[in-house]
């Protein structure tokens, strides 16, 4: 399981301890993941994602996993995501 945010494209990125002597060594900046289930009312259905802290909040400022969704850019969503974005699209098409 690769370590990225599903939702936002949030990854590992790498970077320099430097010690106060001005040693730098190579070190690894970790995403903030959690697993998390979120619901889609649209669809009516949990599903469980594995999301940065950061892509919680926007999901809860933006008002659930549907609305996140629709604003969001399908470059930055996993496969997963892709697919649940096409399925909410589709269901909110068919409602209107």
């Amino acid at each position: 399981m690769s370590r990225s945010c599903e939702l936002t494209g949030k990854g590992v990125q790498s970077g320099n301890n430097v010690s106060h002597a001005n040693n730098k060594t190579r070190r690894k900046f970790l995403p903030n993941l959690c697993d998390v289930t979120l619901i889609s009312d649209a669809l009516g259905q949990r599903y469980r994602l594995r999301v940065s802290a950061a892509a919680l909040r926007s999901v809860e400022h933006r008002g659930g996993l549907d609305a996140f969704l629709l604003k969001a850019s399908e470059t930055d969503l996993s496969m997963r995501a892709r697919l649940l974005r096409r399925q909410i699209v589709k269901k909110t098409a068919e409602a209107a």
